[in-house]
């Protein structure tokens, strides 16, 4: 078995560079990383975008998702043969028939409601962002002021559709392997439901970052590279 391409997908109010601490470490270790530009305007059309960026990859594949991303990994990568592990990073793993708002909503302590603002859309629809006065605290409250505000003005918007629809597919989780890392201070995903999700998954390894925010990628390179790491490892493993 080949080095699997590592494919990381960003959630709501992210871009792609989020991810760049993580690709620096993977890079280093010799990997090929794949940042996807998820579209964040429905989970159905973001699940489909990611689908075909992964069926054009030659080899095994280990998908790397973060918050909302984890909703469209769970359905994009569902049933795909290449598609060797997932590592949810602060993510949403759900289930058939859940959404984002709905898991976020299953124990009590996230903070987001009060922190996003809706601007309308001409299709009558609604995308969200987080104040820029609040993205600090409420986002990444684990790294200098600076950089939160530069990632407060670069924000990528995302449906408040997206985050209603339900999971349509069987999990990918279901049938591959999986690792988790979350921080325990999320303010967007309670603890307590990152704890879940990735209990109900099976997970091969969860590991919980003290202080650490929402946005591990950015503040945590080290640790969620790491989890990466060891999946990589594990699928290879398996695969000898």
């Amino acid at each position: 078995m080949s080095a699997p391409t590592v494919v990381l997908v960003h959630g709501a109010f992210a871009d792609s560079s989020s991810w760049n601490g993580v690709v620096e470490r993977l890079r280093a270790a010799g990997l090929t990383a794949v940042a996807n530009a998820n579209p964040l305007r429905s989970l159905s059309g973001d699940a489909a975008y990611l689908r075909d960026v992964l069926t054009a990859i030659d080899g095994p594949v280990v998908v790397v998702a973060h918050s909302y991303g984890g909703m469209v990994a769970t359905q994009g990568a569902a049933g795909l043969p290449n598609v060797a592990g997932l590592v949810y990073v602060g993510a949403f793993a759900p289930d058939t028939g859940e959404s984002a708002f709905e898991l976020s909503a299953k124990f009590p302590g996230s903070t987001l409601g009060d922190a996003v603002v809706p601007t309308p859309l001409s299709d009558g629809g609604a995308e969200l962002t987080i104040r820029q006065d609040l993205f600090h605290q409420q986002f990444v409250a684990d790294v200098d002021e600076a950089t939160a505000a530069l990632m407060a003005v670069a924000q990528r918007p995302v449906t408040a559709a997206a985050l209603n629809e339900p999971l349509a597919a069987e999990p990918a989780w279901r049938t591959v392997p999986s690792w988790f890392v979350h921080g325990a201070e999320d303010r967007n995903i309670p603890a307590e439901v990152l704890r879940f999700v990735a209990e109900r998954a099976g997970s091969r390894g969860t590991t919980e970052v003290p202080g650490a925010s929402h946005a591990l990628g950015v503040s945590q390179p080290d640790a969620v590279a790491q989890v990466v790491l060891d999946a990589v490892r594990a699928v290879g493993e398996a695969a000898a």
